[in-house]
């Protein structure tokens, strides 16, 4: 690509950042034509994936604060042994004043699988088979906000893009009227929408925050229909925003933020359409409301 570099013996830091930056963006050009040509030659979303995988969706449960691994999934018959010793050695923490704790639920095999679970989850242990347990898991980091990034992006530094925005970036999505990565959550959590972040990806990769403290549909997505505007209306005010926000893009051609936002509008005006039926439980079956 050629491109001009001022004759002034003086470049300004922002003419170098605006200069060296349109060479960085050729790095994700390739992606992003090859998705739009998959968009534009395929009638079917799901040509955008490199494979065929077997896999539709990930649902990933994170729940903060939730019970201990060895009174739920994890027995630790070990502990019973010990029980109410100090801890010694690389294990002696000044402020831990009790001792060794057992679990006081009993466990036991279940399924074919085997898989060793507490009384705890009497229904869940009724699809032992189709879980899949990993207990060799294990962290050297023991403060929460820390953890919890470290949980959703590997990393325990808020630099790292989350499990939900790598998924998108390389698996792509199935429907273009909806966000590829939703995160349903009542409230914010602790550190909050870093634990969703695109990091370093672009934008359009981060994760919707969906508040689920009131299941109303109006409240659960808000402002999903203009309480005045028709469609056509909202419509022509988009075109004259993304005209804007192109003629600001083009003169910030290293502001990937823009591109997010551009496709942001685009992707909230389709929402309008589609969100109502994917956010309404109240279509769902009865035997999705008593799962």
């Amino acid at each position: 690509m050629a491109f001009e570099i001022p004759t002034s013996s003086v470049l300004s830091r922002r003419k170098l950042l605006q200069t060296a930056g349109a060479g960085f963006g050729l790095l994700g050009l390739t992606g992003a034509l090859q998705e739009r040509r998959a968009w534009a030659s395929s009638d079917a979303a799901l040509q955008l994936t490199h494979h065929a995988a077997k896999a539709k969706r990930v649902i990933f449960l994170f729940m903060n604060g939730a019970p201990s691994h060895v009174d739920t999934f994890d027995p630790k018959p070990a502990l019973a042994d010990h029980a109410g010793e100090k801890p010694t050695g690389e294990l002696y923490r000044k402020n831990n004043d009790g001792g060794y704790m057992p679990s006081p639920f009993q466990f036991r095999p279940h399924g074919d699988s085997g898989v060793v679970m507490s009384e705890l989850f009497p229904q869940l242990a009724r699809h032992a088979d189709d879980l899949c347990v990993v207990r060799s898991m294990h962290t050297d980091v023991p403060n929460h906000e820390p953890g919890l990034i470290l949980m959703h992006s590997g990393h325990q530094q808020p630099t790292r893009p989350s499990l939900g925005s790598w998924c998108s970036y390389g698996l792509g999505s199935e429907n273009r009227s909806l966000p590829a990565f939703v995160v349903l959550c009542p409230g914010l959590p602790v550190v909050g929408p870093q634990l969703w972040s695109s990091a370093f990806l672009p934008g359009e990769h981060q994760g919707m925050s969906v508040n689920t403290n009131d299941m109303q549909l109006d409240k659960l997505v808000a402002n999903l229909h203009h309480p005045r505007w028709s469609r056509e209306e909202q419509s022509r005010q988009r075109d004259l925003l993304t005209k804007i926000n192109e003629l600001h893009r083009a003169e910030r051609p290293q502001e990937a933020a823009l591109d997010a936002q551009i496709q942001a509008l685009e992707l909230a005006f389709r929402m309008q359409v589609e969100a109502s039926d994917a956010f309404d439980i109240s279509r769902e079956s009865k035997a999705i409301h008593e799962l």
